[in-house]
């Protein structure tokens, strides 16, 4: 398939999109810069320029593909709205066509979930700084009627490649001399390793029914005073931490400092049941050991 990707030079569409491409996929990445266009044409992708922020662009780009996968990842409130508006425009896009639209949502929609893991049926009590994803998730899953494929995949806290929200831990801990946990640190973290997610997204694009909603989580859920020692050690820190209190933490990460202080247990077992998916990279902590010995 000739498959549209968002976000392509992000942890999440980079993996996915050299994942497509080694299943023999032709991936199309959608581009702002000249920079991002050099970049990925380097690495061998197809790129098209286009801008999440103009719908024009967007459904231009959707149009003239087989399948679209948006995994660009909205940060603050404008990203936000511009999420709403290119996704959107690619629903108008493919109406009609029974193309595939895989969105990337994102476990934060459950909110905290207490100590039984969640499954995609669960209730929804999204954190602050993803509530918009509630009423759009609807209404891509109602783009089925208008003749759309759509897949929605919800990943957990993604890591590998050095990159996700866990390497800001191991900065503050190369910077400072200790890894910060927003919090008591006892909020646990599901997560899985970009790899392995991107296997799941060939998979959900290659297999799963319209309608389909899969969490793309592995393994048990850590506490983020673990995840935190463990950046501190790959850092060369020692293994301090520190608690960086939710309410200072706020007046600098805004509403990303709830969704990190979020305590999300989720499962990945539909996934790995109705697809296939078998995830199996090593864990976040283990994924900060290797960068330790990488540096010895």
């Amino acid at each position: 398939m000739r498959v549209l990707m968002t976000g392509a030079t992000g942890l999440i569409g980079g993996a996915v999109a050299r994942r497509l491409r080694e299943n023999g996929h032709e991936v199309v990445a959608l581009v702002r810069s000249d920079t991002s266009a050099t970049k990925l044409r380097g690495a061998g992708f197809t790129v098209v320029h286009g801008n999440l922020a103009d719908p024009a662009s967007v459904a231009e780009a959707a149009r003239s593909v087989d399948a679209v996968v948006h995994a660009a990842s909205p940060n603050d409130q404008n990203t936000a709205a511009y999420d709403e508006t290119a996704t959107r425009a690619i629903i108008v896009a493919l109406r009609g066509t029974s193309k595939r639209f895989i969105y990337t949502s994102g476990c934060l929609i459950y909110g905290p979930t207490g100590d039984m893991p969640v499954t995609e049926d669960a209730t929804l009590n999204p954190v602050d700084l993803v509530r918009f994803r509630e009423a759009l998730e609807a209404e891509i899953l109602a783009s089925r009627s208008d003749g759309v494929h759509p897949i929605v995949i919800r990943p957990g806290w993604v890591y590998g490649n050095q990159g996700g929200t866990a390497m800001m831990m191991y900065g503050a801990a190369k910077e400072g001399g200790a890894a910060r946990y927003i919090g008591d640190g006892r909020n646990r973290w599901t997560t899985v390793h970009a790899e392995d997610l991107a296997d799941l997204y060939v998979l959900a694009l290659e297999r799963a029914p319209a309608g389909s909603i899969f969490n793309g989580v592995h393994g048990a859920a850590i506490p983020l005073v673990e995840i935190a020692r463990a950046a501190s050690e790959a850092a060369g820190a020692g293994g301090k931490v520190e608690a960086w209190p939710l309410e200072e933490a706020r007046l600098v990460l805004w509403a990303f400092a709830d969704a990190i202080a979020s305590d999300t247990v989720v499962s990945g077992e539909k996934a790995e049941r109705q697809l296939g998916w078998h995830p199996s990279r090593h864990s976040i902590v283990e994924e900060f050991r290797t960068y330790r010995l990488a540096a010895t």
